[in-house]
């Protein structure tokens, strides 16, 4: 009988799949016997945080608000209501391909219904990429009860591909594992003032797309980079650092890593320039299913999955990504925040950049005693 579910993640598969399209993991070419994921379940050891209280320095100039359009009529009877809490992300379902197809970006002022029935209209593509879209958007309600209005509102989009593909992936880690109320409970545990998880707000089909909502997290710091010339202040950078660790030390006290940690995928309000977001769980991995750590295989991944920039050298390996390979790729991060370039060049081929990246350990190694 033909493999129809992953031995690690459980995720349902078709005949000719060779590689989980939501945990990346290469199959057995055997059959393998039934393969849910292990129960989630035995608390890991929590580390006790102190109160943050750091406050990043005033790197961004003051965004401009969108502009009103009406590209979409409006009946009477509706209020459109700009609300700042509120951002979209749509992207196309049904990728068979390992590679996503150019994605076919909806038009400004289209209607997307969620699942609990609000409407959201989006405003203003903002980006657009292989497979993912950003729109600026607003929702839309029946009632004229409303205050705000004219507030920035941005919508962020990620590729859902299948049912198994990256949106799915972060869905399901949103829904397991960082629910407002677990993420609450955890700010209070350990005596935070903030952590940046983004909170799903809705979700739901529209026509062959799939889209989740999530609030307003203000402008990505790929932006901010954009803006400033490709690199920071040393305190803005310890700053974002902080704030990133806060995000990872619950993600991996969850069992997850999130496995894409670079520029595009972290926010910073535009209103306190205090509040960080990491986003971008479309390629969360569950390293310690049930409390086991997964093993360590070469090859049994997708190899240089990722932005070869910024993944780690076992994600270059094509094994599965753990806390190692976040701390990682933070790392890479801060230095190219730093100095604004890396010791490698994304033109140059995959295995280039592995060896680059391994010499790089190694002299740090070699400095720190290790």
């Amino acid at each position: 009988m033909l493999l129809r579910f992953c031995p690690q993640c459980g995720a349902r598969l078709q005949p000719t799949f060779k590689f989980c399209p939501s945990c990346g993991e290469k199959l057995p070419v055997e059959p393998d016997e039934g393969g849910g994921s292990p129960p989630s379940g035995g608390e890991q050891q929590s580390h006790t945080s102190k109160p943050h209280t750091h406050m990043l320095p005033r790197m961004l100039p003051h965004t401009d608000t969108l502009p009103h359009t009406d590209t979409c009529g409006s009946s009477p009877d509706v209020d459109r209501t700009f609300c700042p809490e509120s951002v979209c992300v749509c992207s196309v379902k049904g990728r068979k391909g390992a590679r996503p197809a150019a994605l076919e970006p909806l038009q400004e002022g289209a209607e997307l219904l969620d699942q609990t029935g609000k409407r959201w209209m989006l405003v203003k593509l903002l980006r657009q990429c292989d497979g993912e879209v950003t729109y600026g958007g607003e929702w839309r309600v029946l009632h004229r009860d409303r205050s705000e209005r004219g507030a920035l509102v941005k919508t962020i989009t990620h590729d859902s591909g299948a049912k198994q593909g990256p949106m799915f992936t972060e869905q399901n880690f949103l829904q397991r594992a960082a629910k407002p109320a677990s993420v609450e409970k955890w700010v209070k545990h350990q005596k935070m003032d903030f952590l940046g998880i983004p909170s799903c707000v809705g979700f739901g089909l529209h026509d062959t797309y799939r889209f989740l909502v999530f609030p307003d997290m203000g402008q990505t710091l790929q932006s901010i980079l954009d803006e400033v010339g490709g690199s920071l202040r040393e305190a803005a950078v310890l700053q974002l650092s902080c704030r990133i660790l806060d995000v990872l030390e619950f993600v991996h006290e969850n069992e997850y890593v999130h496995a894409d940690i670079c520029a595009e995928n972290i926010y910073v309000s535009t209103n306190t320039h205090t509040q960080v977001f990491l986003a971008g769980f479309g390629r969360a991995f569950r390293f310690s299913p049930g409390g086991r750590h997964v093993d360590y295989k070469e090859s049994s991944r997708t190899l240089h999955h990722g932005n070869h920039d910024f993944i780690s050298l076992d994600v270059h390996k094509g094994a599965a990504p753990s806390r190692r390979s976040d701390l990682q790729s933070l790392g890479y991060c801060l230095l190219s925040w730093l100095t604004g370039s890396l010791p490698w060049s994304s033109t140059h081929p995959p295995t280039t950049m592995t060896k680059e990246k391994e010499r790089l350990w190694d002299t740090s190694n070699n400095l720190t005693g290790v």
